[in-house]
C-alpha cells in the first residue's frame, strides 16, 4: 500500500515540475507596443490590460514572463511568437 502512495506522489511532483515552465518575452528595438500587445492578446490569451502591462514591463525591465505552464502548452505560443519575430524563450 505504501508503494502505491509513493508512486502517486511522484506523478504529482512530475506534473508540478512540468507546469513550472515560463515563457519570457524580451525587449527589442523594432516591434511596436501595439504589435506586442495584439500578439499577447491573440497568442497568450491576455486581456488588454494584462498585455499592455507585460509590454511596459518588457520595455522597462528588458524582459517579462508572459505565460506560465507546462512545456507542451508553452511550445505553440513560443513558436507563434517567434514566427512573429518576437524574441521569446522558455525557461
Amino acid at each position: 500500500m505504501a508503494t502505491k502512495e509513493k508512486a502517486a506522489v511522484t506523478t504529482e511532483l512530475d506534473q508540478l515540475k512540468d507546469d513550472g515552465h515560463k515563457l519570457v518575452l524580451f525587449n527589442d528595438d523594432f516591434n511596436t507596443f501595439d504589435f506586442v500587445i495584439k500578439t499577447l492578446i491573440e497568442v497568450c490569451d491576455h486581456d488588454a490590460i494584462q498585455a499592455e502591462t507585460c509590454a511596459w514591463i518588457t520595455h522597462f525591465k528588458g524582459k517579462c514572463v508572459v505565460k506560465k505552464g507546462s512545456l507542451s502548452s508553452l511550445k505553440p505560443c513560443f513558436k507563434e511568437m517567434s514566427n512573429r519575430n518576437l524574441t521569446v524563450e522558455i525557461q
